[in-house]
């Protein structure tokens, strides 16, 4: 029994979700998002402004997708209503970030700046020069333009230089003895 899926996507005002065979379409003010489902294992529907999931049948694979599913469009309900939001920061002498029109530009040690280019329905603001945040209304593409982001100088356990997540916890190691 899924504890996820027994629950209704409530559709905030301002929001219209479209529910097609297969697809789900969720428009709000940050944009437009969509979500295919497997029709063959659960069924969806509106009932009193919500989104109701149900399995099709008591498999195991119907009952994995009910959750799963139910969860996929809370997120695209919530992305397309006010969005996700990930904050790096950036820690080291040295390391900062400066926004150059579209492209992000890092300062991170190297010999050269890294310039990174923003992607479409991304918005990457620097609060301060070493504070960086991505908003977007897609979970999946804020998520993975972070991780490229902190691809380019991961913190290091030594010191703890780097680009990390906000609210990060960095292991620590022990340096060298005499």
């Amino acid at each position: 029994m899924s504890r996820v899926g027994k629950y209704p996507v409530k559709v905030p005002s301002g929001v219209t979700v479209v529910i097609g065979e297969n697809m789900v379409k969720a428009s709000g003010k940050l944009g437009e998002l969509s979500h295919s489902f497997d029709n063959s294992h659960v069924a969806v529907k509106m009932e009193n402004n919500e989104v109701v999931v149900t399995p099709l049948s008591d498999s195991k694979t119907s009952r994995a997708l009910w959750g799963t599913t139910r969860a996929n469009i809370k997120v695209i309900v919530d992305g397309v209503n006010e969005g996700f939001t990930k904050n790096l920061e950036l820690v080291g002498v040295g390391y900062k970030a400066r926004m150059d029109g579209k492209n992000l530009v890092l300062s991170l040690g190297f010999s050269h700046d890294v310039n990174f280019a923003t992607p479409e329905g991304i918005k990457i603001t620097c609060t301060s020069p070493t504070q960086i945040s991505i908003h977007g209304a897609d979970k999946q593409l804020v998520g993975q333009v972070a991780a490229e982001i902190r691809k380019y100088r991961k913190p290091e356990p030594y010191k703890g230089k780097g680009v990390k997540y906000e609210g990060e916890y960095i292991r620590r190691k022990e340096g060298k003895k005499k």
